[in-house]
């Protein structure tokens, strides 16, 4: 209590010195509460994206190593790329779930493809120019493809924004993925005069027909589209459907062949190494290889980690910068009381005594000072964080806004999540920035700021001798 009293006294007595302290931390304070907000809520950010980023893990050829030691430019070696190309097993569907039942791996979804010819509808002719102006037409076994996905997150054309939807039936998406419905491109409806909910026939070169229901009409996006010299896009002859339809016409019918691209989502990246010689074991052939979208992923977070990175080093600097500010008016401090010390030394006051109220003095204008900084800080906060991350927050949600546009839904919230597109909005309430976590921060940074500034008046006191200094003073 002796020495809370007389830090006090010293306090009103020397009211312009310690105001100076005092708005000196205030201002340390300010920067310290906005900056660790700053921290806070882009972290908030980074774990949003982290956590509506599933990660993926897809399989995939590793051509360099089946093309290595072999010579491209002798037929031989052209041949021997062939071969090996030839000889690897396609996936089947039993192999997909094979390799999904690992603990390494949270769900899967997959797209499913196959080829089938019109009878009710005709393919639309696709014309290229080439080198002599002749038009050939460009032929495939079959006119049309149709792939088929498991899930709503297996569509990544449409998440991407390859595809667009134009129209689509009311219902679409709660029967979408358990029936004969498909979605078409708005080319080829225009080419054979259909409109949602016609009907169209397919058939397989064996001559087996197919009977599907047109629930939505897409178009393939220009700015995504590869550059072709045909008047139709890439995707004219591709037909939309699910996975449960398509496995019902290869499971009936083998003269239909499927090609099947899964996607895994596993718990950690790290695993994706065992994950491999797991699969390798259970039989997938050496010339697959797995792929993540761990890239794609971390570029997400970039620029909501360079703001973090940002308020670090500021926050750094700030804390340096008031430390030695603060040091250096503390050893002046020290030097104008020199005759004060002396004389409280020689009534007997001991050195801890002495050191504690000096130390309780700057502790209290740190509080105080601290206090108001960061009621400052928390006013300022939001509208400073919110500003800085404006640009990300806007990103987020527009991206949303635009997957749902390629849907062809605008009250779909889940679509797209998985992919890295987090609805992230700005914060309504300063408690989601300046929270306790802040506070203990802050508190912190203020007792590591007395303790550092306070060094000069430990040592001065510890290193001074009472009678040389009364000596000196007469």
């Amino acid at each position: 209590m002796y020495i809370l009293k007389n830090a006090w006294i010293s306090i009103v007595r020397n009211k312009g010195r310690n105001i100076l302290i005092g708005i000196i931390i205030l201002i340390i304070a300010s920067c310290a509460t906005i900056t660790l907000a700053i921290k806070n809520t882009a972290n908030d950010l980074i774990d949003s994206y982290v956590s509506a980023y599933d990660k993926e893990v897809t399989i995939g050829f590793d051509r360099s190593s089946m093309m290595k030691d072999l010579d491209m430019g002798d037929p031989s070696g052209r041949e021997e790329v062939k071969e090996r190309f030839n000889s690897i097993v396609n996936l089947s569907l039993d192999d997909i779930e094979k390799y999904a039942d690992s603990d390494y791996i949270n769900d899967y979804y997959y797209t499913y493809s196959i080829g089938l010819n019109g009878q009710s509808i005709e393919k639309a002719e696709v014309e290229t120019n080439n080198n002599f102006g002749r038009k050939d037409k460009i032929n495939s076994q079959t006119d049309f493809t149709l792939t088929g996905y498991s899930n709503i997150d297996a569509m990544s054309e449409f998440i991407e924004g390859t595809y667009v939807m134009e129209e689509i039936a009311d219902n679409a998406w709660d029967i979408a993925f358990d029936g004969d419905y498909v979605f078409i491109n708005s080319e080829l409806a225009s080419y054979n005069n259909l409109k949602l909910n016609d009907k169209i026939t397919l058939v397989s070169e064996d001559s087996k027909t197919y009977e599907f229901q047109i629930i939505g009409i897409f178009k393939e996006n220009e700015d995504s589209s590869e550059p072709n010299m045909s008047m139709f896009s890439n995707s004219v002859n591709t037909i939309v459907t699910n996975t449960e339809s398509l496995v019902k016409i290869t499971s009936s019918n083998t003269n239909v062949k499927g090609d099947i691209h899964p996607t895994f989502i596993i718990n950690d990246y790290n695993d994706v190494d065992k994950l491999q010689s797991e699969f390798y074991e259970k039989g997938l052939d050496e010339s697959y290889i797995l792929e993540t979208n761990e890239e794609i992923a971390n570029a997400g977070v970039s620029s909501v980690k360079n703001v973090n990175s940002f308020a670090t080093t500021f926050l750094v600097i700030t804390l340096i910068i008031g430390g030695v500010v603060l040091f250096v008016i503390n050893m002046i401090n020290i030097r104008e009381r020199k005759y004060e010390i002396g004389v409280l030394r020689t009534i007997g006051v001991s050195k801890f005594k002495l050191t504690m109220q000096f130390v309780s003095e700057l502790l209290i204008v740190a509080l105080v000072s601290l206090l108001i900084g960061m009621g400052i800080g928390t006013v300022s906060a939001k509208g400073v964080s919110n500003s800085l991350l404006a640009s990300e927050i806007s990103n987020s949600q527009n991206k949303s806004d635009e997957i749902n546009k390629n849907f062809g839904r605008g009250d779909h919230g889940d679509l797209g999540k998985g992919r890295g597109f987090a609805v992230v909005q700005a914060y309504d309430s300063i408690d989601a920035v300046v929270d306790m976590k802040v506070l203990f921060e802050l508190l912190g940074v203020g007792l590591s700021l007395v303790l550092v500034s306070s060094i000069a008046s430990i040592t001065s006191i510890q290193r001074f001798s009472p009678l040389t200094i009364l000596k000196e003073r007469s």
